[in-house]
Parts: structure tokens; C-alpha cells; sequence
């Protein structure tokens, strides 16, 4: 039996942690909730936006299509094979972007003071920006991106084993937990730069657009920025790769395409740590 009370302050502090995380999962769900019930009171509009953000992110794959209605391979990538990666990162960021898409409005409630208003409610305040205006047309993309990863295994010959199997859904949880907690560290980079959505944009968007294309097309400068620095190549590079059985341009060991979750988690662990240094730090407008 212990008796320097490092055990029940453990137990508390696990507690703290574990109860803070039901109440922010709690708001989160019934904020989104209310603005759900409110976009399907007009479910026409509803159904128009979906069809319309459909449509938009489609016309990135039609460029796809028009690139290869001119070569074979892009960057010795077959078609399929670039539908693949387009597919993973498309879902991913998706997912993300669904769950946290909103948070990219921090600056805007930092410059106007609006922030103030949700520090004195009793729930998590990135629980609460999170779920703001939760959109739920962001189901358009992806759709899209769906469509366009079940189009990719259909046609692809791929020698499928148990691993590969289960790489599929792995990327694509793990990758969506590393586009989210690239979304929560840029929010966090707000408090201090107040209108940096744009440079936010650039890693969550930008990155999606970057991890569509073979990393063969890009110099090892690149990517090895976007493995070392930012691991975005954990998204759906190393672990396509894997599944495509092709090598990594970095001649990186294979077992690194398993990685993913752990780079996810540790992932997490920074955005969370940057969100709490950039929350502390606020100060509100002084208006």
C-alpha cells in the first residue's frame, strides 16, 4: 500500500483528464447536433451545397483525367495508382475536415472578441469552436473521395494479404488524426498571428493536394519535409506505397508504412500541447 499519495493524485489528475474529454466529446456532439437539425430544415438548400462541394473537389480528379488522357504514367504511377493516393488523401483530409473544419475561424473570433463568449461557458473551448457551424456539406468531398478509392481497388491488381488489408482503414483513420491535429496546431498558431488562416490552409489543403501525386514527381528535398519535418508522407505515402508494393523514394524501411498510428498519435500530442500554450496565452481584445 502506498503511502506518499502519489497514487490518489495520479488517480485524480487521470480522472480530471478522462472527465474533461466526456464533457467535450458531450458538447461537441450537441452543438453539431443543433446546427445538423438547422441545415436539414432546409433540405434542398442542404442537398444543393452537397452536390455543389461534390462537383468542385471532382474537378480536381477531371485534371487527373486530363493528365493522362496524354501520358501513360505520371511519375512511373499508373492512373489507378494515382487514384489510389488521390482517394486516401481526399477521405482523410475529409474526415478531418468534417470534424474540425470550423476550428480554421479562431483568428476571426480572436480578432472580434467573439472568443470571450466561450470561455466562460462550462464546456471545452475546442470542443466548442470544433463544432461551430458544423457543415455538414463537407460530405460532398468525401464522397468524392470515396468514390474515387473504390474506383482505385476495383481496377487495381493488387496481391492482397491480411497487412494490406488492414492498411486501407488504418491509413485512413490514421491519416485523418494527423490532417486533425494539423487543423488544432494552426488554430493554435492563431492566438498569436490572429489572421493566419491562409497559412493554416496551406498545410491542411495544401497537403491534400500534394499527397495525391506520386512522391516520385517531387524532389527528395520535399519529402523528406513532409516525413521529417511535417509527416504528412504518413497520411497515405508510406502506407500506399506498401499496399502498391513499391519502394519509397527515401529507401526508407517498410515496416515505417505501420508507423502511421504512432506518428498520429504523437501528432495529437503536439497539437494539444501547442493548443494549450496558445489558449493560455490569449488575452482577449481589450475592447
Amino acid at each position: 500500500m502506498r503511502t506518499d499519495g502519489v497514487g490518489p493524485v495520479t488517480d485524480g489528475i487521470r480522472g480530471q483528464a478522462g472527465s474533461r474529454l466526456t464533457d467535450g466529446l458531450r458538447a461537441y456532439r450537441m452543438i453539431a447536433a443543433m446546427w445538423i437539425r438547422s441545415t436539414m430544415a432546409y433540405r434542398a438548400s442542404f442537398a444543393m451545397t452537397v452536390v455543389t462541394d461534390f462537383a468542385v473537389t471532382a474537378l480536381d480528379f477531371a485534371a487527373i483525367l486530363l493528365m493522362f488522357s496524354q501520358v501513360d504514367v505520371l511519375g512511373g504511377y499508373t492512373l489507378p495508382e494515382v487514384a489510389l493516393l488521390y482517394g486516401t488523401a481526399g477521405i482523410a483530409l475529409g474526415l478531418a475536415d468534417l470534424a474540425l473544419g470550423s476550428i480554421e475561424q479562431l483568428g476571426l473570433r480572436v480578432r472580434d472578441g467573439t472568443l470571450d463568449t466561450l470561455l466562460v461557458r462550462p464546456a471545452p473551448v475546442l470542443a466548442q469552436i470544433a463544432a461551430d457551424r458544423f457543415a455538414l456539406r463537407r460530405l460532398g468531398r468525401l464522397t468524392q473521395g470515396l468514390l474515387v478509392l473504390g474506383y482505385a481497388l476495383v481496377v487495381l491488381d493488387i496481391a492482397w494479404t491480411p497487412l494490406k488489408v488492414l492498411m486501407i482503414p488504418l491509413m485512413l483513420v490514421s491519416g485523418a488524426v494527423i490532417f486533425a491535429s494539423v487543423f488544432v496546431a494552426g488554430a493554435a498558431f492563431q492566438f498569436f498571428a490572429q489572421d493566419a488562416a491562409e497559412v493554416q490552409s496551406s498545410f491542411t489543403y495544401g497537403g491534400n493536394t500534394l499527397l495525391r501525386y506520386p512522391p516520385t514527381v517531387f524532389s527528395k528535398e520535399l519529402v523528406r519535409g513532409v516525413t521529417f519535418v511535417m509527416p504528412l508522407a504518413f497520411v497515405n505515402w508510406l502506407p500506399a506505397l506498401y499496399v502498391l508494393g513499391r519502394p519509397y523514394p527515401l529507401d526508407l524501411p517498410q515496416w515505417l508504412a505501420f508507423a502511421s498510428p504512432l506518428v498520429a498519435a504523437a501528432c495529437c500530442a503536439l497539437a494539444g500541447a501547442a493548443w494549450r500554450v496558445g489558449l493560455r496565452s490569449y488575452r482577449s481584445t481589450g475592447s
